[in-house]
This record gives structure tokens, C-alpha cells and sequence, in this order.
């Protein structure tokens, strides 16, 4: 696969995964799909941090779409640098991609550990799981502890979780395009240059 052909794939899979934690991000706005805890002391702070929508998603989306860009036809046409300056453009792009990625990797990861906000039987808010330290995650038993809003637990594990893949994936893909941007600098698009006759065909 050429330097070209690879940057597209790893593009559009970006693309699609900032997309994916953007989504997630909103979801986790909207416990159990209901409006009626989206509110700031009823939500956990790393919901807050909005690390889906601009860790894994925007700062994510940019470097996706400079890598699409970098694998189509050269920025001078046929010879010349060929697509070198878009290359060295998704360079950067991936750079500021994977530091996104980091952000929402860690984010999630502290959104898992610390669990959701919730209400107990006896009617106080808070982070009830944060002591456990992540071990209520194997526990289901303790997810029946929080009342309000139903079935949060497994809301904020589920898209949490969803929101850790998906960065991970982006911080590898992001990783790639550096390496792959950066031959494409020093060595050009490895595609077929196409001739004249073919051009005006």
C-alpha cells in the first residue's frame, strides 16, 4: 500500500471514529436518553470535560480529514512535489490528533474508575463508587445501588467504554499517519505518475 492509498484509509477510519466519540459524548449528556439529568450536579465531571466531542472527536475529525486530503491527487499536480505538502501538512494534523486521543483516553479511563453520579435509597447525590477504586465494574451487584437515573451505571460504562476503544484506535491510526505522512515527505507518492495522453482522457 502506498503512501497515498494508506493515508485515505487511516483518514476515513478517523473520521469515523471522531464521529462515533462525538456521538457517545452527546449520549453521555442524556442519561438513560432522558433531558431530565443534564445538569451539572447531577452528571460526573469527566461528562463535563466534553473529552468525546473535543479530545477523540474534533481535535480527531481535523487530522482525518488532512489525511484524506493528503491521499488524493498532489497539491502540484502530476511531478513536481507531488502531494509532499499535504503530506507534511497531516504531519502536524496527526501530531495535534493524537495528543486529542491521549486527552479522551484519559478522561474515559478516570470516567470508568470513578463511575457515574447517582441517587441512593436514601436520596444523597454524589460519586458513590469512587472509593471502590474501578472494582465495582465487576461487581453488577453494587450498579443496583444508584436509584436515579435508572440504569445509569450501565449508561456511563457502556459509552465510557465506547469513548476508551475508540480513542485508543484513534491514537494508533493517528501514530501511523506521523510515520506514514513523513515518508511520503521525504519519498514522495509512491502511485503511478499518470502521462499526458492519460491526463486528457
Amino acid at each position: 500500500m502506498c503512501t497515498g492509498q494508506c493515508a485515505r484509509f487511516v483518514g476515513l477510519s478517523l473520521i469515523t471514529l471522531s464521529l462515533v466519540c462525538i456521538v457517545a459524548n452527546a449520549l453521555l449528556l442524556v442519561p438513560n436518553g432522558e433531558t431530565t439529568w443534564t445538569k451539572t450536579d447531577k452528571l460526573s465531571l469527566q461528562v463535563w470535560l466534553m473529552a468525546g466531542f473535543f479530545g477523540g472527536g474534533l481535535m480527531v475529525l481535523c487530522p482525518g480529514i488532512a489525511a484524506v486530503r493528503a491521499g488524493g491527487k498532489g497539491c502540484c499536480g502530476a511531478g513536481c512535489c507531488g502531494n509532499r505538502c499535504r503530506m507534511l501538512r497531516s504531519v502536524f494534523c496527526s501530531a495535534l490528533g493524537m495528543i486529542g486521543a491521549i486527552y479522551c483516553l484519559s478522561v474515559s479511563g478516570t470516567g470508568l474508575r470513578d463511575g457515574p453520579k447517582c441517587r441512593l435509597k436514601d436520596g444523597s447525590w454524589g460519586s458513590h463508587f469512587k472509593e471502590t477504586e474501578g472494582s465495582y465494574l465487576l461487581n453488577h451487584t453494587m450498579w443496583d445501588l444508584c436509584e436515579e437515573p435508572p440504569n445509569v451505571v450501565t449508561w456511563h460504562v457502556t459509552l465510557f467504554s465506547l469513548l476508551l476503544a475508540a480513542s485508543c484506535l484513534e491514537l494508533v491510526l493517528c501514530g501511523v499517519q506521523v510515520v506514514n505522512a513523513a515518508m511520503g515527505v521525504l519519498c514522495g507518492d509512491c502511485r503511478k505518475k499518470v502521462g499526458p495522453r492519460a491526463q486528457e482522457l
